[in-house]
């Protein structure tokens, strides 16, 4: 899908960060909730998602999730295109489910 000329991406980050101290939890937490605030939405747990318009806006956002990264922990930033995250094959069980779709974008004329 593309918009404008410009491909659009999904960023998508993993996480496996130690909750294991009062201090680590409160970490993860704040981690969790900068994706959030960021516009990020939980494809699974320690796995979200966020759509964005350009690889430049995907650049963006994710600078911003890697100045918020904690202290410890393993975090993973992929970045790919509409036509790449739409291969991915989702499952509950043995039945398909269909990805998330890409949001809509507001069209000016």
């Amino acid at each position: 899908m593309s918009f404008g000329g410009l491909n659009t991406m999904w960023i998508i980050v993993m996480f496996d960060l130690p909750t294991d101290t009062k201090a680590a939890r409160k970490e993860y937490t704040r981690f969790r909730k900068s994706l959030i605030e960021d516009g990020f939405t939980m494809m699974q747990y320690s796995v979200y998602i966020r759509h964005s318009s350009s690889d430049e806006n995907a650049h963006v956002h994710a600078s911003r999730v890697k100045s918020t990264l904690p202290d410890d922990g393993e975090v993973r930033i992929i970045k790919i295109t509409d036509k790449q995250f739409g291969r991915i094959e989702v499952f509950f069980g043995n039945k398909r489910k269909p990805i998330e779709q890409a949001p809509l974008q507001l069209q000016f004329f």
